[in-house]
């Protein structure tokens, strides 16, 4: 399973202000700032209705310069310098085993996660806590839920002993479906390869990862037909 919260996308407007700078094209600029107060005036309308956009990011990107980020996409990584400029804020939940491949991605990212180091034993372990969702209910049954008893187990006893060895029980027996929450930040360059690498992937989590990526705003406008 993977739970994608609390998104932000932000730097659209200076990205598109930078974007234009090696030709001096500002002139040609038809983007416009998004705030709550702007949109509750209607001051940014598509048809009949708002854009949407208001509290996800801080830009309604004009026509102009929509077709100057798909050329520039087009042209290279070298290129498209402003989408290193653009970057989404989430709060990613996702099992251990998925995050040993997003870590990968260390260039344009940063992250926080929540602590198994120091906070293992802050809660009772549930099956709940782990992405099972294609294992045999008979695996779930036993030897799955007999590792959780486990955990408990010796989580009860580091509780009441403060022993380090029995940290350590809880730490190695840990399995890689155990679901850990991480707060990260990546440049929309980042988002452009995760969607190009990960597209069709073995694992549920990145298909469905990806297809959240590809709402992010103005992301898939920004790739046009090229993928």
């Amino acid at each position: 399973m993977i739970k994608v919260e609390n998104v932000e996308v932000y730097g659209l407007e200076h990205a598109i202000r930078a974007m234009r700078n090696p030709m001096n094209s500002w002139d040609k600029s038809d983007s416009m700032g998004c705030s709550e107060k702007l949109c509750n005036d209607c001051r940014f309308e598509i048809g009949e209705e708002c854009c949407g956009l208001s509290g996800l990011t801080d830009c309604v990107v004009g026509e102009n310069d929509l077709a100057l980020m798909q050329r520039l996409y087009k042209a290279g990584v070298e290129h498209r310098t402003y989408a290193r400029m653009i970057y989404v804020w989430m709060d990613i939940t996702a099992p251990l085993y998925w995050w040993k491949e997003m870590d990968r991605y260390g260039v344009g990212k940063s992250q926080v996660s929540t602590s198994t180091m120091h906070k293992i034993h802050a809660k009772e372990f549930t099956l709940d806590d782990f992405s099972v969702e294609h294992l045999g209910q008979d695996v779930i049954e036993d030897p799955f839920n007999r590792i959780i008893e486990c955990l408990n187990f010796f989580r009860s006893l580091y509780i009441e002993h403060k022993c380090k060895s029995d940290w350590w029980q809880m730490i190695q027996l840990l399995p890689t479906s155990y679901n850990q929450k991480r707060t990260v930040c990546m440049s929309y360059e980042v988002v452009f390869k995760i969607i190009k690498e990960r597209t069709g992937h073995k694992l549920d989590e990145w298909n469905q990862f990806v297809e959240i990526l590809k709402d992010l705003p103005y992301v898939e406008e920004m790739i046009g037909e090229t993928e």
